[in-house]
């Protein structure tokens, strides 16, 4: 145990549990809810899912100013969108997801996936969990899916609220768009879930990249943001033509395809494509994650 302990800042934990203490099990160290539980105690995880709730109620506030003056007014063009999101719950919840999918959503899982084990480093306790000792891989691992859990109730909460707020704003209605007729409220549910659930494969590119930054640096801000700039960086080279079908390759290609699945009938070629990318870039990301935490000197 007690070369375990001391040599756990140097090399991997996993090393063996030679000498360990009776009864001490790799695999029941740092439990899942109980790394969970410690992160819902954190002010950021709380702001970040607060805000998701907050932000569909802010939405709904403004649409009421946006009204109030076009009566003043006497009238006067909306855009297509914020005309739809007007006509019921369906429809509002689209709209906010829409607006939230290409920047805030990325922000939210940069921050859990970037900050869980950089903010570690940078408290100095990242040693300290690995001398209990707690395994490389499986502290790793358990603070990955931490992190992709609350990744995933931001997405729901966002959602939720919006369809909850809508609704009882603007009814309950056939779901429409721009690009198809409107869709019946059951099947609009359906097509909202899948929406919800092909932005979680995507937003696993940031998610990868995110703990990869963390795992390489002990500033949490330069993994969020570095995680950020770089999706933003991907977003900005996909818009020029002029480089091909380089563009096929960036993880950003393929993020709005989400819209094929409020086409008549359903378009789901890009969204086959767009998964495949995500899934292929966090998994490299995540690959080279747990490759050089395992071979690390942890000093912090």
């Amino acid at each position: 145990m007690g070369e375990s302990s001391s040599s756990a800042g140097t090399r991997p934990a996993a090393a063996g549990t030679v000498g360990a203490a009776a009864g001490y099990r790799p695999s029941a160290t740092l439990p899942f809810w109980v790394e969970f539980r410690r992160q819902a105690s954190r002010r950021r995880t709380q702001l970040a899912l607060g805000f998701m709730v907050l932000l569909p109620l802010i939405i709904l506030i403004a649409f009421q100013f946006e009204t109030n003056n076009e009566e003043e007014n006497g009238g006067g063009e909306f855009g297509s969108l914020i005309d739809l999101a007007t006509t019921g719950g369906l429809n509002f919840t689209l709209f906010s997801i829409f607006v939230s999918a290409s920047f805030l959503l990325v922000v939210v899982v940069a921050l859990f996936c970037g900050d869980t084990v950089a903010s570690e480093a940078s408290w100095g306790s990242l040693r300290y969990l690995l001398a209990v000792p707690v395994p490389r891989a499986r502290l790793l691992a358990v603070k990955l899916l931490v992190a992709l859990s609350y990744s995933a109730l931001a997405l729901l909460l966002l959602a939720g609220t919006a369809l909850l707020a809508g609704t009882l704003r603007y009814g309950w209605s056939p779901l429409r768009s721009t690009v198809a007729a409107q869709i019946e409220p059951g099947e609009g549910v359906l097509r909202l879930l899948g929406v919800l659930g092909y932005l979680a494969v995507v937003l696993l590119a940031v998610a990868g990249l995110a703990f990869l930054l963390s795992v390489v640096t002990d500033a949490a801000l330069g993994a969020v943001g570095g995680a950020v700039l770089l999706w933003i960086l991907s977003s900005i080279l996909d818009q020029i033509t002029a480089l091909g079908v380089v563009r096929d390759f960036l993880p950003t290609h393929y993020s709005t395809a989400w819209l094929g699945l409020l086409s008549t009938p359903v378009q789901t070629d890009d969204l086959v494509r767009g998964a495949i990318s995500a899934i292929s870039y966090a998994t490299l990301f995540w690959g080279l994650a747990f490759w050089r935490f395992t071979r690390k000197d942890i000093t912090s």
